[in-house]
């Protein structure tokens, strides 16, 4: 009996000595990293195409730039929202740029897509933020990388709360907005590019909430307005003439798209503000000016997830990448899944 506890003291005593040097050797790995690193610290942000919303996560990185001290610097690359020119990007990022951290919003996120760019990136052993919406099936490539993570979005929930606003408003104006009597709710559905999964979910989730509160639905368009605010405004002028008092209501999967709609309807006499000619129009990301319209009562309603927070998540994150800490160390984010962490929309107002 001696002996066995002489054994299970020596090997309690092993135990915590390797876990000792395991910790010290991260930490003197960390500082080692940090020491041989350069000020500032070069980020390269490329993004699908300057959306509105993008403009906005852009602003809020330049805004921790000028309170860094000059410790970060932030180049921001358009790839308009094609994927060969996104390729060349990261390609001019990696070898000529000699960048510290790459920040990438994805123009195609198919899973062979993404472990040819991972794979790109982890061959250079360049520290990866993908954001904002990837797919379970699409974190394989990602897992593979030590130095890969995600800063996600839930579009399916944007969707369900889009829904959820279309919902309380037919609840409480189902006179005004049932413009046929006939019980249905018949709606055009502004899309982003067809190949665009995001712009999907957010359309499929939106109609299930609203089919799964009991209201029928009837889809009378869905135009794809490439996310820009002139082309949602030409589509919806030509569809409220061909369907003169039939639109019941317009869901857009994003904020310009959705502006662009209340536009056109008020060539048309509605949406200035008084109740009895309202069309809703519903779009996802909480713009300043989509909250302005809705105060004013030209616009129902939108969802959103603060663009300020977003853009301290992928600076503070990418920083513990880069200077080899734990990607959530100094933060309060909680782990989605192994590589990536979520943050949730919420309906406005």
């Amino acid at each position: 009996m001696k002996i066995f506890k002489k054994i299970l003291l020596i090997i309690m005593v092993f135990i915590i000595i390797c876990t000792i040097f395991v910790s010290f050797d991260r930490k003197v790995l960390s500082i080692n990293i940090q020491s041989n690193l350069r000020k500032p610290i070069k980020v390269g942000v490329v993004i699908h195409s300057f959306t509105p919303y993008m403009s906005l996560i852009r602003q809020n990185l330049e805004e921790i730039e000028k309170e860094s001290d000059g410790n970060v610097k932030f180049t921001f690359w358009d790839s308009d929202n094609n994927e060969a020119k996104q390729s060349e990007i990261i390609d001019k990022l990696l070898l000529e740029e000699n960048v510290d951290l790459i920040l990438l919003n994805l123009v195609n996120l198919k899973e062979d897509v993404i472990k040819t760019i991972i794979d790109k990136i982890k061959q250079n052993e360049i520290p990866v933020i993908l954001f904002f919406y990837l797919k379970p099936a699409n974190m394989d490539a990602i897992k593979q990388y030590d130095k890969a993570f995600v800063v996600g979005l839930d579009f399916n929930e944007a969707g369900k709360l889009q829904g959820e606003i279309l919902v309380d408003e037919w609840n409480l104006n189902k006179e005004a907005i049932d413009k046929n009597k006939d019980n249905i709710l018949q709606y055009v559905m502004l899309t982003g590019p067809r190949s665009n999964e995001m712009s999907e979910k957010i359309t499929q989730s939106s109609i299930l909430a609203i089919n799964n509160a009991g209201i029928q639905t009837e889809e009378i368009a869905s135009p794809n307005a490439n996310w820009k605010r002139e082309i949602a405004k030409q589509a919806i002028e030509s569809l409220y003439l061909r369907y003169n008092g039939k639109i019941e209501a317009i869901i857009a999967s994003f904020d310009d798209m959705a502006l662009g709609a209340v536009d056109a309807l008020q060539q048309y006499g509605y949406n200035k503000g008084d109740k009895t000619k309202m069309i809703p129009v519903i779009g996802v990301s909480g713009l300043p000016e989509v909250k302005e319209y809705i105060k004013k009562g030209f616009m129902t309603g939108s969802v959103e997830t603060d663009p300020r927070v977003l853009a301290k998540a992928l600076y503070t994150v990418g920083m513990n990448l880069v200077y080899g800490r734990e990607p959530l160390d100094g933060t309060d984010y909680k782990l989605n899944s192994e590589n990536s962490i979520k943050f949730n929309f919420e309906k406005y107002p």
